[in-house]
């Protein structure tokens, strides 16, 4: 039924050899039939010979072809669907980067589909196949390397949370940690600590992590991973049970920089019953900025990040890769934190 040749005719790519979405002449060109005869094979309407339909949904299957929603009459033609992929609802950090999402996107009149990924990356690649069927874009979270994306996003305009513009291909919002933690650490420096350990939420390196370590060193303090205690979870029980190893390795510490405020707010409680007073035997530094950290007990001193910002600029990102812009790139992509002193450091 195939020619070698047309077995041999590569995807539909740009001239940069990125892959881009299959559209439906691409389909008509490699099976060598009208338009409208693919319309028919796909949507499996109409009369048409058993052989031309086979080798249209063949030519379809090799080039990953995914009709759009207008071509199937689901959606009025001009709307706008983006798929957004969070990681963990139940992290208040998480609604509020939502939040700025469906704001912004409301404001172009576009519709928004929430994924919860469960901090699972099976999930993760289960929302890009879907999410590449029913939205004209996606926004989120993902852990996967970009050619594992690339295989599962089938050409949709993709935008990258927190993944800095220069580790990946694909349009990103970043959240500059390195400027953050230079902040807070030169806080906790400046008020004497020159003990500081860090409860981490990331396995193996990771932005802050690295933030971290590199700022001590140019501090002149102690400056290897022996300082960082990984948690078994992005949350207070998290938080408790990473300062437990902490204060059991380096029972030492005046100073502890947390992963998010959730892992802070629960290295406090650790601390309280460990007998340690916070701040005056042990100051506590979060990041992220939620609303939470104004509720405890001492206050939370944060890295406070503008949530919505990142989901504003994520829209942003998807609105110049729909009109064919160049996505935003360097410092216009990155979110800074901004120290928030409190009582806790």
């Amino acid at each position: 039924m195939w020619t070698d040749k047309q077995r041999a005719e590569p995807s539909a790519e740009r001239p940069d050899g990125v892959r881009r979405r299959a559209t439906i002449h691409d389909v008509a060109r490699l099976a060598g039939v009208s338009r409208q005869t693919v319309s028919r094979a796909v949507n499996d309407k109409g009369e048409i010979d058993p052989g031309t339909k086979e080798r249209v949904l063949e030519a379809a299957r090799l080039l990953d072809y995914r009709p759009s929603r207008f071509a199937r009459g689901l959606v009025q033609k001009g709307a706008v669907t983006a798929g957004l992929v969070i990681p963990d609802l139940r992290n208040p950090f998480f609604p509020e980067v939502a939040a700025g999402v469906l704001e912004a996107a409301e404001q172009r009149g576009w519709q928004v589909v929430v994924w919860d990924s469960r901090i699972d990356e099976a999930r993760e690649r289960e929302a890009l196949d879907v999410l590449s069927h029913q939205a004209d874009a996606v926004v989120g979270y993902f852990k996967d390397p970009d050619d594992v994306l690339t295989r599962h996003i089938g050409g949709v305009p993709l935008v990258l949370l927190e993944r800095g513009p220069q580790q990946t291909r694909f349009a990103a919002v970043g959240i500059d940690a390195a400027t953050g933690v230079e902040q807070g650490m030169n806080h906790l420096f400046r008020a004497g600590h020159r003990r500081i350990g860090m409860l981490d939420g990331v396995h193996g390196p990771g932005p802050r992590r690295e933030a971290f370590l590199e700022q001590a060193r140019r501090l002149g303090l102690p400056a290897d991973e022996s300082w960082v205690v990984m948690c078994p979870e992005h949350s207070v029980a998290g938080g408790e049970a990473g300062m437990e190893r902490l204060l059991a390795e380096r029972p030492g510490i005046t100073a502890v920089f947390g992963f998010n405020d959730l892992i802070a707010v629960g290295a406090m409680r650790t601390a309280r019953r460990s007998g340690r007073s916070v701040p005056d035997d042990l100051a506590v530094l979060g990041f992220d900025g939620l609303s939470l950290g104004e509720l405890v007990e001492p206050a939370l001193t944060t890295l406070h990040i503008d949530k919505r910002q990142l989901g504003r600029l994520a829209v942003e990102q998807v609105a110049r890769l729909r009109a064919g812009e160049e996505p935003l790139r360097g410092a216009d992509a990155w979110v800074t934190p901004q120290l928030v002193v409190r009582d806790s450091a």
